[in-house]
């Protein structure tokens, strides 16, 4: 329960980095809502995700993991959308927005993990968290 917490403040963190970064990303909203769309993206992440990654392999591999952004930026336009129904108030203005907003996205998010351990707790119980 910790490791599946610990991941949705990680994501909720890492999108308000590339909101504050990136100009084409918005978000009007209380703080509280920014968590909801961590888990949304989340949510995106473990389910879309590897379907797109599992059907663009060839690209990937064409461009050497490059196409990985462009999914990336996806699962954050995808995670826009469905934070709309909800008026969460988060939007993104065009695909290069989403672009340099998953590539903040993903660094911030690496950064975050490895600065918290979450992998270790993870490991620690055998894949259930803590």
């Amino acid at each position: 329960m910790a490791y599946l917490i610990l991941r949705v403040m990680i994501n909720a963190l890492s999108i308000a980095a590339a909101i504050k970064l990136v100009d084409g990303l918005t978000f009007t909203g209380e703080w509280w809502k920014m968590i909801i769309i961590g888990a949304i993206f989340g949510f995106v992440n473990a389910l879309i995700k590897p379907l797109m990654m599992f059907f663009t392999f060839p690209l990937i591999v064409f461009t050497l993991g490059i196409f990985t952004l462009i999914v990336n930026a996806l699962m954050l336009i995808i995670t826009a959308k469905l934070s709309g129904p909800f008026h969460l108030g988060f939007q993104i203005h065009g695909f290069w927005a989403a672009f340099w907003g998953a590539l903040i996205v993903s660094i911030v998010s690496m950064l975050l993990s490895w600065i918290t351990g979450v992998k270790r707790i993870k490991v620690e119980k055998g894949g259930k968290g803590i």
